[in-house]
C-alpha cells in the first residue's frame, strides 16, 4: 500500500502523530566515476574552486538538513547528527560517498541520507566539471537503516 495517497488517489503528508519517538539511522552511498587524472588532481588540490572533498561534504550535511524543503511529501526532522564519507578508490577511478544520518523521531531518515549523499556527489561534480565532462553519478542506495516499525535493513548485495 502506498501511503502518500488517500483514497482518491491525491497525494497527502503520512500522519505520524501516534508512531512512537525511537532512533532512527540511515546509511546511503554512491559514486562518482571520473577519469584518473581529475581523481589525481582532487587528491593533490589541484581544482581550481578549491578542496573538492571539503566543500562537497559541507554541501551534503548542508542538503540533509533541507530535506523537507526539496521533497514535498518528506516531514520535518530534528536531524541529530550528519556524517559524510568520501573515500577515493584509486585503482577504480571512482569515489565512493557514504552518507549517515540520524534523528530521534516518528518517521525516519532515508530521504535526508538519500539527499546528503547525492548532494556530496553533484558538488564534486560541479567543481570538477571544467577539467572532466565524462563524470557520472551513479548507485545512490539505502545500504542501512534501522529504527522504527519496520527496524532493521541490512542490504546484502
Amino acid at each position: 500500500m502506498l501511503t502518500h495517497f488517500d483514497e482518491e488517489g491525491r497525494a497527502k503528508m503520512v500522519d505520524v502523530t501516534q508512531k512512537s519517538i525511537t532512533e532512527r539511522i540511515a546509511l546511503v552511498e554512491a559514486y562518482v566515476y571520473m577519469k584518473p587524472e581529475t581523481l589525481r588532481m582532487i587528491l593533490s588540490k589541484e581544482i581550481a574552486k578549491g578542496d573538492v572533498f571539503q566543500v562537497a561534504r559541507l554541501a551534503g550535511i548542508m542538503a540533509a538538513k533541507q530535506t523537507p524543503y526539496l521533497i514535498p511529501l518528506c516531514h520535518p526532522l530534528p536531524i541529530t547528527n550528519v556524517e559524510i564519507q568520501i573515500e577515493p578508490l584509486e585503482a577504480e577511478s571512482r569515489v565512493r560517498i557514504t552518507a549517515k544520518v540520524k534523528t530521534s523521531a516518528q518517521t525516519g531518515v532515508e530521504m535526508e541520507a538519500m539527499v546528503a549523499a547525492s548532494l556530496t556527489a553533484l558538488t564534486i561534480y560541479d567543481m570538477c566539471k571544467a577539467v572532466d565532462k565524462e563524470m557520472t553519478v551513479e548507485s545512490v542506495r539505502l545500504i542501512y537503516k534501522s529504527g522504527g516499525k519496520s527496524g532493521e535493513f541490512k542490504r546484502q548485495d
